[in-house]
């Protein structure tokens, strides 16, 4: 199988800060707003060289969402940025009234999702977004795997238009994607070929599906890995290809399976070509307090997790 090298660990709201630096000096329409948690975003260079178009809500998440959608009326392209939790859930109104139902070109941009936030609590750890915002008719949800991906997806998005959900996390992850590699907002990416198992994966489930696969490899299973950084629009032809040649799947991502990446590959499947899944996600719980290494092995989020998935649906098979 091909290796892939983790080029050193870096956190992917690093990688979003980086991208909307970037878009401050290529895209004089974007700006950016923040409900007073800059530091946490990575904001602080897209601010110091463009102060005018930073705007500072404080914490009023939902304000920020409505100001964010009447700045697109005037062409902006605005990004908003707060923890995921605050995100979604406590503005939801907000975003479906004011954002999703009139299309408006508002880029949501969470950091601190799932579960690996870590210390910060169950309060904070939200593993139910995806599912919100995947149901909002219109609304584009994107959850990137490292640093390189995440700072590619940040530039990529200004440039589509429509209302954009873009999830990334808290810690320093492995960072093994192409540097220059090009987003394409709703294509997945085939990182590893494989004959008897496929593995769909999202965020910083990517990383351990790719070390399950090596560890699979040793013990004699193909697996195929494929990268689903858009949750929504699917790669339904990629999956399809996919799960057409291996004959069953594992679906890998730090999320709730109720409403997650899992569940829309499983529609996908039921539709078209039916065929044997199991899910690694949080099963129907809410988080804790710990290290994300620990909650990661607690809530079976790891490679270990998922070569016991892939042992299993291979039997079912």
């Amino acid at each position: 199988m091909k290796r892939y090298t983790d080029t050193g660990k870096k956190d992917t709201r690093s990688g979003f800060g980086a991208g909307l630096t970037e878009l401050g000096r290529t895209n004089p329409n974007v700006v950016a707003l923040c409900a007073d948690l800059v530091g946490s975003l990575k904001m602080q260079d897209f601010i110091d060289e463009n102060p005018e178009r930073f705007f500072q809500v404080g914490i009023a998440e939902a304000n920020m969402m409505g100001i964010a959608a009447g700045m697109t009326i005037g062409g902006k392209i605005p990004f908003t940025g707060t923890f995921a939790n605050f995100s979604t859930g406590r503005v939801y109104d907000q975003i479906r009234q004011s954002i999703a139902y009139s299309d408006k070109n508002v880029k949501i941009c969470a950091s601190h999702a799932g579960l690996t936030l870590g210390e910060d609590g169950a309060t904070h750890q939200i593993l139910e977004d995806i599912g919100l915002m995947k149901m909002l008719p219109g609304m584009t949800v994107i959850n990137t795997c490292d640093y390189n991906q995440t700072k590619a997806a940040t530039i990529a998005i200004a440039e589509h238009h429509g209302p954009v959900y873009l999830r990334f996390g808290r810690p320093k992850v492995a960072n093994f994607t192409p540097e220059d590699q090009k987003f394409e907002v709703g294509k997945a990416v085939l990182l590893n070929e494989g004959t008897d198992v496929t593995i769909i994966a999202t965020g910083h489930l990517v990383w351990e599906a790719l070390q399950a696969a090596e560890e699979l490899e040793e013990k004699g299973v193909s697996a195929e890995v494929i990268n689903i950084h858009t949750i929504k629009p699917l790669d339904e032809a990629a999956i399809l290809a996919s799960v057409g040649k291996t004959g069953c799947v594992v679906t890998a991502e730090e999320h709730n399976f109720l409403g997650g990446l899992g569940e829309s590959v499983s529609r996908t499947l039921v539709q078209n070509h039916p065929a044997p899944q199991e899910f690694v996600a949080t099963m129907d719980t809410f988080g804790e307090s710990g290290t994300p290494e620990q909650l990661m092995e607690k809530y079976g989020l790891n490679a270990a997790a998922i070569i016991r998935a892939v042992e299993k649906v291979i039997k079912r098979k």
